[in-house]
């Protein structure tokens, strides 16, 4: 039974044609969380951009973020980590940081 529900799922992704992200999409481009850490873009453009949960606060009974640290970085492995970040601020809410994250990195790709 086990093979007709993964033969049928192969055959609906040959019908539409789209082959499943393994990332979550924000605006069209992968946005990953490893802990405290959101790296939006991909790593294979020339910037990408870090998000980091500095403080979170409590709001009825979950848990969300407060200070975040937004940085645009360069994905240039020859560069010292200290040169790779060419834009640095700190935003209150990830709204506000991924408002202006995703701004940096448009502009950043298309001046590249």
């Amino acid at each position: 039974m086990a093979e007709k529900s993964s033969d049928s799922k192969n055959q609906s992704k040959k019908k539409t044609g789209k082959k499943k992200s393994e990332f979550l999409l924000y605006k069209g481009r992968p946005l990953v969380r490893c802990g405290n850490e959101l790296y939006y873009g991909n790593m294979h453009e020339k910037y990408v951009v870090m998000l980091q949960i500095l403080t979170t606060k409590q709001f009825k009974n979950m848990t969300i973020a407060d200070k975040v640290q937004v940085q645009l970085m360069s994905t240039d492995p020859d560069l010292r980590m200290k040169d790779r970040i060419s834009k640095k601020s700190e935003k209150r809410g990830l709204y506000n940081a991924m408002d202006i994250g995703s701004i940096w990195l448009e502009r950043a790709l298309e001046e590249s």
